[in-house]
């Protein structure tokens, strides 16, 4: 197929990272992006060029472009961490050859050209080639969530003990996790904000769900505690949410901390539990993760897929949004609670 010189895409307006911090809402594209053109990239030796089909956005996107994530902005470059694409072009290596024609999931990584365009480039090495009976929709979710949801799992299991903790429990990625758990024999304890998440999350497979806005909350925290005795906490939120549960678990806990959903101050109530009672506390990162446990990131991408393919796994989807609609409407489907939002160039 033939490539155009230029593409559509959202540049990013900042670069670097931001001095004055403004939590993980969105509430408007303007200040971080602007629509525009720009010429389509050029793959290195061991990238690919991807026509995007379907492009997602995550907790991790938001933070990205307000500056406020692990990586610095380039300002001018697309943004957007993850999608799914035909590969149109590679690199002079054998393996990005290989992969010329294939439908991929793909993570834009380092490279600056972000998702949210109608090309970008990649690492050959993180694209994904999908069964056919992968949606786009799950495809271009197949990374960040799946991934992070497995690993952190393998975490779980690795502990012994069958009860854990979990933050923003509507959340994809808890979705999949309690999926997970459910099938294992295993109890997450959940958390949310809203009473009608509750059925839905008990379905899945959460064996307790607690409203953090309710005004038992905390006694009822520390009667489920008292009785599960969970040891693993995977917080997404942070704040005073996170330092109430971690205060209230037992000896030998582990707080894992892969986001920050919540931009208050993250008070350790006791930090003498942290000598005394051996708790400890960490971060989990996907790319961290994917490097040190080589051996296990093919069996879990295989796995990803298995379960989108035959229904275990479903992507949740609140919207798709063309991307010359994105400025006006992402920020408004994005405070909707329960799905993920997609841009399709």
């Amino acid at each position: 197929m033939a490539i155009p010189s230029d593409m559509k895409a959202l540049l990013l307006t900042g670069g670097g990272y931001t001095r004055t911090p403004t939590g993980t809402v969105l509430e408007a594209m303007e200040p971080y992006l602007q629509p525009g053109s720009i010429g389509v990239p050029t793959p290195g030796p061991s990238q690919v060029l991807i026509k995007v089909n379907l492009a997602s956005i995550n907790p991790s996107d938001v933070m990205f472009i307000k500056g406020q994530y692990g990586q610095p902005r380039a300002k001018g470059q697309p943004a957007g961490f993850e999608g799914v694409g035909t590969v149109v072009a590679g690199g002079d290596e054998p393996y990005p050859k290989s992969l010329a024609g294939k439908r991929v999931a793909f993570a834009t990584g380092v490279t600056n050209w972000g998702s949210w365009a109608e090309y970008a480039v990649a690492e050959a090495a993180v694209c994904i080639p999908l069964l056919d009976t992968v949606r786009d929709e799950d495809g271009a979710a197949l990374i960040v969530n799946p991934l992070t949801a497995i690993a952190m799992f393998d975490i779980v299991k690795e502990a012994g003990e069958k009860a854990f903790i979990m933050t923003a429990g509507a959340s994809q990625l808890c979705k999949l996790i309690a999926g997970l758990a459910k099938e294992e024999g295993y109890r997450p304890i959940v958390t949310v904000r809203r009473d009608e998440q509750i059925p839905l999350l008990k379905e899945i497979g959460a064996a307790h769900v607690l409203n953090e806005k309710a005004p038992d909350f905390k006694a009822a925290l520390r009667e489920v505690i008292k009785t599960e005795q969970p040891r693993i906490f995977l917080d997404a939120v942070t704040g005073p949410l996170a330092s109430v549960i971690f205060d209230a678990m037992p000896k030998r806990a582990r707080w894992i901390i892969y986001g920050r959903l919540d931009p208050d101050t993250t008070v350790i109530r006791e930090p003498g539990q942290l000598i005394f009672q051996h708790k400890h506390i960490e971060g989990f990162w996907l790319v961290e993760w994917m490097r040190q446990f080589r051996d296990r990131r093919g069996p879990a991408i295989m796995e990803a897929q298995k379960r989108f393919s035959d229904g275990r796994w479903s992507t949740d989807v609140t919207a798709v949004l063309p991307l010359d609609e994105a400025m006006a409407k992402v920020p408004v489907e994005l405070a909707k609670p329960n799905g993920k939002v997609f841009l399709k160039p």
